[in-house]
């Protein structure tokens, strides 16, 4: 099931491995004991005993961090290319592979953003509220998506390689990537990242990220995002 964001992106879940009863064993192998699940929800889904909540609890308090990066997520985004950025600077625990506009020559999308204002506050922010663009600017931004995809394909189709005729395309265009991590890795970057000083967009992403994840590890992602 895909959660869509930013008009044209979103986030869906290809695969995982593991779940709350992963993390709880793998802590518990140290004293050579296992657990199972205390019983079953009416859809199936196994439901932790006390014990086992107690402990994700405790090992995300305190910082245990190598039971949660047992279990496995992999998820297939599309965002804007500096979105992809921001999320590709988190590296320990992920792996990435992204769409190469080296080998395909499809017509690309754009991401159309709701403005915002420049920071004037700390420089750390990037941006303030929501503004209003005059109809001026708005039209030059839509002007220049088009002639950008507009030489874009007759660079294709003038026989310019893909690699090269893709520089023509701006920072708005979207793409897609295949993004693999543990659970402790996912949980870092969406403690950076869903905090409401980061950037909307990257926000906005990890939120659907954090829906995902709450489904799969309802126990541990409370305790890791607390």
């Amino acid at each position: 099931m895909k959660i869509n964001v930013l008009e044209h992106g979103h986030v869906e879940l290809i695969d995982y491995m593991g779940s709350d009863l992963t993390v709880a064993n793998s802590a518990r192998v140290s004293f050579a004991n296992e657990s199972q699940w205390e019983e079953y929800d009416g859809d199936g889904n196994g439901m932790l005993g006390d014990k086992d909540e107690k402990l994700i609890r405790y090992l995300a308090k305190h910082n245990h961090w190598t039971p949660f990066a047992h279990p496995q997520i992999t998820l297939r985004i599309k965002a804007p290319v500096p979105i992809r950025t921001q999320f590709f600077k988190h590296k320990q625990g992920f792996v990435e592979n992204e769409i190469s506009r080296r080998y395909v020559s499809f017509e690309p999308e754009f991401y159309h953003p709701q403005w915002r204002g420049k920071p004037t506050g700390s420089a750390k922010q990037g941006s303030e509220d929501f503004i209003e663009l005059s109809n001026r600017l708005q039209t030059e931004y839509e002007v220049v998506l088009h002639n950008a995809i507009g030489t874009y394909n007759a660079l294709i189709e003038e026989g310019v390689a893909p690699e090269q005729a893709r520089m023509v395309l701006p920072q708005s265009t979207m793409t897609e990537w295949y993004w693999s991590g543990s659970l402790d890795a996912f949980a870092d970057m969406c403690n950076l990242r869903c905090k409401p000083d980061t950037q909307a967009e990257t926000r906005f992403v990890a939120d659907a990220i954090s829906e995902e994840m709450e489904k799969l590890f309802p126990v541990s992602w409370e305790a890791l995002l607390s």
